[in-house]
């Protein structure tokens, strides 16, 4: 053995690399999750200024606006019918509340929950 050693044994490398890799491994499977929420936000706020000035907007019709953008976005989770369309006084209130998962290894997975709501018309501070 040396009386002076420098430098990181390849079994310190390994001890080091082995956290980073698991770390720039979850963030290749949570992309495509962040990616799906990412198109779901924009399809709310593109939502948002479509329906701005229509008072006469039902939850028929803003559902319908919905599948319409998620069909062009190609977001297959959540469904339209799982976003929750509630009346506030003259105005709408959308919100999409839902958890996605994305697996890691074998059984272990990592789990988001999301939460994006709008307003729509009804003379709400837009």
């Amino acid at each position: 053995m040396r009386s002076k050693q420098t430098g990181v044994t390849f079994i310190g490398w390994v001890i080091l690399l082995i956290p980073v890799a698991i770390c720039i491994y979850a963030g290749m499977r949570l992309t495509p999750v962040y990616l799906n929420y990412m198109k779901v936000a924009k399809t709310l706020d593109q939502l948002k200024g479509e329906i701005k000035g229509n008072d006469a907007a039902n939850v028929v019709e803003i559902r319908r606006t919905i599948q319409k953008h998620f069909d062009v976005e190609s977001v297959d989770y959540p469904e339209a019918k799982d976003i929750k369309i509630t009346r506030d006084g003259r105005s709408w209130v959308v919100t999409a509340a839902y958890d996605d998962q994305a697996p890691l290894f074998t059984n272990i997975f990592i789990l988001v929950t999301f939460d994006k709501s709008v307003t729509l018309g009804g003379g709400a501070n837009d």
